[in-house]
């Protein structure tokens, strides 16, 4: 069978991944099938051995299983979002109860796939996340939302000049509601812009990013700001609502 690429990089470097994996068999499949495909995987079947892989060397993607037999899946995806903001963090789960999925991404994750899943599969995500990763326009200038000003170029987000701490997604989500600032845009549109127009999974993953957006922009700031408010619109999608 024909082995899809991965998306190549400006430097010519192979997309390094961490898997974190207790599964012998599920681990071997996707060292395997990621090295075949022209990724770079380093497989760790524990949480503190991923932890400590991940303090020797630099990764751009992180595959990471909840249930391992060491610590919880939730709790490694929390520390290694805090420590490396723009890292793609995949969860690969058996557990199928909503509360799981929302706290793993809750706690950072971009995406997750539940077991089992086909390679196939995993790789169509891989490639949709990593196409949106890069800048995909000229810079634009920062956008000045009342007291919030959003800078698309530096990646920045500031309330009075201090800078309000978004994860990868919610600063996306941002991006796209701040260029539409006062317009209806539709949980579709949101989706293709942010995630993907290929998108395979629930659309759970945005009313969560949509939460921790929220609850981040309200965080930083006092009853004197002037920070825009996001509507949502039942039906159809979000408003951000400058006046």
């Amino acid at each position: 069978m024909r082995m899809i690429q991965a998306p190549s990089t400006a430097g010519a470097r192979p997309l390094r991944i961490l898997i974190v994996e207790d599964d012998e068999t599920i681990g071997r499949h996707l060292e395997t099938g990621l090295g075949g495909s022209g990724y770079a995987p380093t497989w760790s079947r524990t949480g503190a051995g991923a932890l400590a892989e991940a303090d020797r060397s630099l990764y751009d993607v992180l595959l990471l299983d909840l249930g391992l037999p060491d610590m919880d899946g939730v709790d490694i995806a929390r520390t290694l979002r805090a420590r490396f903001t723009g890292l793609l963090i995949v969860i690969l789960t058996a557990r199928t109860d909503d509360i799981d999925v929302i706290a793993g991404l809750d706690a950072g994750a971009d995406d997750y796939l539940v077991k089992p899943f086909s390679l196939s599969v995993l790789l169509a995500r891989l490639r949709a996340h990593l196409r949106r990763r890069p800048a995909t326009s000229s810079p634009r200038k920062p956008t000045r939302l009342g007291d919030l000003v959003v800078d698309t170029a530096a990646r920045r987000c500031t309330l009075h000049g201090d800078e309000v701490v978004l994860r990868p997604k919610e600063f996306e989500l941002l991006a796209v509601l701040a260029r539409h600032a006062d317009e209806a845009v539709s949980r579709e549109t949101l989706m293709a812009e942010v995630w993907d127009e290929n998108w395979f999974g629930s659309t759970k993953t945005l009313d969560v990013t949509m939460a921790g957006l929220r609850r981040r922009l309200l965080a930083g700031a006092t009853s004197d700001d002037r920070v825009p408010r996001i509507t949502t619109l039942r039906g159809h999608g979000y408003r951000l609502e400058t006046g």
